[in-house]
């Protein structure tokens, strides 16, 4: 099988790759539901930068009072949104590669600790790639040091069919992170390519090499083909 990439281009709305990302999912979900009625779904993932934006997790479902997000949101320079997926608190922005993968995992052979495991593989073997080398810790993520993170992971699973996923900050404004306890992780700070002295480096570029690098991983999987938003299924 082929995995098929839509590369978001420019700064997006995070509603516009959480539509998209829906799309996908429902049509997996379809799929596993009535394999006779429906196509054969292809695995996907989508790449983007966003407008800024504060994302919570499920577990904060409800819990962020209205003064909290007008804070947040600081003076409409960034928005709010609730998310299903896991973790807590986070920003994402210009600068930072976003990646949604939407897979069914038993197509590839993968429970959700071995999907996670494999998210954190990629991201480490994708900084390796530009001269950073990262690693895991007790807390989920990608790290540069046991206090300095780089990526966050946030997923989120429906019958074993992915969405949300990573965000790998390349050259983003830190100042974003400074106005929480980034994913609740109190005494823990946030870094980035351009913040390591990886300079010049796109979202774009990263994120190419961060779909080939899942594309090799993941069991089954032939190829890339990129695909525009606008070929996908309403």
């Amino acid at each position: 099988m082929r995995l098929q990439h839509i590369h978001l281009p420019s700064l997006s709305p995070y509603t516009r790759a959480s539509a998209l990302q829906d799309r996908l999912v429902h049509a997996c979900l379809a799929y596993k539901a009535s394999p006779s009625l429906h196509l054969v779904t292809k695995p996907s993932i989508i790449t983007a930068q966003f407008h800024p934006v504060y994302t919570c997790g499920r577990r904060e479902q409800g819990t962020v009072s209205a003064e909290q997000q007008v804070y947040l949101c600081a003076d409409g320079k960034a928005d709010f949104h609730y998310t299903l997926r896991g973790g807590q608190t986070t920003f994402h922005g210009p600068g930072q590669l976003v990646a949604y993968p939407i897979l069914d995992l038993k197509r590839h052979d993968l429970t959700p600790r071995t999907y996670v495991s494999l998210l954190e593989r990629t991201l480490i073997k994708t900084c390796a790639q530009y001269g950073i080398s990262t690693m895991t810790t007790k807390h989920p993520g990608v790290w540069v040091t046991p206090d300095s993170k780089i990526a966050a992971l946030g997923v989120h699973l429906r019958r074993n069919i992915t969405s949300h996923g990573i965000g790998l900050n390349i050259n983003t404004d830190l100042w974003w992170f400074s106005r929480i306890v980034a994913c609740g992780l109190e005494g823990k700070s946030t870094t980035s390519f351009q913040d390591q002295g990886v300079v010049d480096k796109s979202v774009e570029e990263v994120g190419q090499a961060f779909v080939q690098n899942m594309a090799t991983a993941l069991d089954g999987v032939e190829g890339i083909d990129e695909v525009a938003e606008d070929t996908i299924p309403l």
